[in-house]
């Protein structure tokens, strides 16, 4: 039997806002995938821990705050460090398109703006894991 894909949804920073954060989780839950949901005002410290202590395959990072440019790149050097390379990070929410090719090259795999449908996302993640779990 496949092991069910493994997701993080989490909210760095100070945003409060989590209705997005909660239809994604449920969405892919909905799909099959074992979820997490951090909360809301999660530090990267604590997104990460939980990343690597869940043994996620992927993480999905919401964010209405515009603190992205600062706290992804934490997040991804964190994950460096602690081992976690390997997950598949996306994000949401609200991120300008100038911010987008920055955070990609440092290794945020996709991110996904307003009215994003979850099939989308669903998909994206089953190609990206799938993909994964063939090369392993």
């Amino acid at each position: 039997m496949r092991k069910k894909i493994r997701v993080l949804i989490a909210k760095p920073g100070l945003d409060g806002h989590d209705r997005g954060a909660k239809v994604v989780a449920k969405a892919l839950r909905d799909a099959g995938m074992e979820v997490i949901y951090t909360g809301i005002r999660q530090t990267t410290e604590q997104i990460v821990n939980t990343a690597i202590q869940e043994d996620v395959d992927c993480l999905g990072l919401s964010i209405l705050s515009g603190a992205h440019v600062k706290l992804f790149p934490e997040i991804v050097e964190l994950l460096k460090k602690r081992g976690g390379e390997k997950i598949l990070i996306f994000a949401g929410g609200i991120v300008p398109s100038e911010d987008i090719p920055e955070l990609e090259s440092i290794g945020i795999s996709k991110i996904f703006g307003p009215g994003t449908s979850t099939q989308e996302i669903i998909d994206f993640i089953k190609t990206q894991i799938g993909a994964d779990r063939k090369r392993r």
